[in-house]
């Protein structure tokens, strides 16, 4: 079949494109247009093997296989397949598993099936060189690409050059009209959380209303007797070491009589202990269970607001021109719950209580992250600075949008 086809080993085209430019085999150096390289790519192809374009494999590795926002964009682009592989860390540092071989697989099927006349390999790994054999024997002309290295070097396998019917480096020039250097400055900020992650960090963790955290274990104070199975009160020191009482165990206890020797409670002020919440600010009073759900926890989420129409032109947006930072998609998930609530002012019943999120709308905002690849490989949990991040984004967005909200977040 006269068409060309180009199988692209992610890994080691943005691997030297960064040594390059940045000095640095990080992927993370450099951002990558990834339209304009997959347009670039296909010229360039179709230039050098002078036949049409039958498809781009993409092959890379991301943990458990799901995709990534780079491969969500990609393969959403005309004749682009992307292929993943596993990634998983090995020694404290990451590694592919499964790319050279979905490569070879897919080479030898391509020849064997005549789908192309001829492949263009954007790889350096000698793993491949069977695989190139094997096209090489069913017809297939085997061009082989590699990047310009930064030492001036070829950071090909020898074999793998060896092997090759054609083979053309990629300049720098051609690189840096898809490749950039990213803003350091953006992706590794100075040493000092900023000011709205300093209050995210210094808030309670967000929960569901009514549920009131156990009160702090102050030095000296005696422990209380906890009932026992028969009704009677078991004695202070031995459930002191087998379970910490509960705050609703506490006010359990805040109905029974008290002691004899226990003062009397003064006017206005509950009997029982009371139980308090530890902030910036010290000891705070605890509102009450029936009193503790504030005005925000009545606002719809955007779930509740989103048309099937929009939900579907959301993920569009999410694949093409989101980029998957921890602080923009915070901004971009703020920026549609306020524009489909309508009227901005009915979110002036956040600020009282930031940076605390309303329950409901921080675990849509922590799933909706999630889909953008910001869980961590092993717990399935979203790394502690990135949940600061989104949350940081999502308040940054609302304080441009709702009265009152610049004040709150830039005090």
């Amino acid at each position: 079949m006269d068409r060309c086809v180009v199988l692209v080993d992610a890994g080691y085209l943005l691997g030297a494109a960064a040594s390059l430019l940045a000095g640095d085999p990080a992927r993370s150096r450099v951002t990558v247009d990834h339209t304009a390289l997959i347009t670039a790519l296909r010229e360039r192809a179709e230039a050098e093997t002078g036949l049409p374009l039958l498809r781009i494999y993409w092959f890379d590795a991301a943990p458990d296989r799901r995709p990534m926002p780079e491969h969500r964009r990609l393969r959403v682009l005309p004749r682009v397949t992307v292929r993943l592989g596993a990634l998983t860390r090995a020694e404290g540092r990451w590694v592919q598993k499964g790319v050279d071989a979905a490569m070879h697989a897919e080479l030898s099927e391509l020849a064997r099936n005549r789908a192309c006349a001829d492949v263009v390999l954007i790889t350096g790994d000698g793993d491949l060189l069977p695989g190139m054999m094997s096209a090489k024997e069913h017809g297939v002309v085997v061009h082989l690409w590699a990047l310009q290295a930064a030492d001036g070097d070829f950071n090909q396998s020898e074999d793998l050059v060896g092997e090759a019917d054609e083979r053309r480096v990629l300049d720098r020039e051609w690189i840096e009209g898809s490749f950039s250097l990213r803003d350091n400055a953006a992706v590794f900020p100075a040493p000092g959380p900023r000011h709205e992650i300093a209050k995210i960090l210094a808030a309670p963790p967000a929960g569901p209303p009514g549920v009131v955290p156990a009160p702090a274990v102050r030095p000296g104070s005696a422990p209380a007797a906890v009932p026992a199975a028969n009704g009677r009160a078991a004695p202070a020191a031995a459930t002191a070491l087998k379970v910490v009482p509960t705050p609703k165990d506490i006010a359990g206890r805040s109905a029974a009589a008290p002691p004899a020797a226990a003062p009397p409670a003064a006017a206005g002020h509950p009997a029982g202990p009371v139980l308090r919440w530890s902030s910036d600010r010290g000891w705070v009073e605890r509102p009450a269970a029936e009193q503790a759900a504030t005005a925000g926890d009545c606002l719809p989420t955007l779930a509740q607001l989103t048309t099937a129409e929009q939900r579907w032109a959301d993920r569009e947006e999410d694949i093409t021109s989101i980029g998957g930072d921890a602080h923009e998609v915070g901004q971009v998930f703020a920026r549609r719950w306020c524009e489909r609530i309508g009227n901005a002012e009915r979110l002036t019943v956040l600020w009282p209580d930031y940076p605390r999120i309303p329950h409901r709308v921080d675990g849509e905002l922590l799933r909706y992250a999630a889909r953008f690849g910001l869980l961590a490989h092993k717990d399935d949990q979203i790394d502690e600075h990135d949940r600061y991040a989104i949350r940081a984004g999502f308040w940054k967005e609302l304080s441009g949008r709702v009265p009152g909200g610049d004040i709150v977040v830039d005090d």
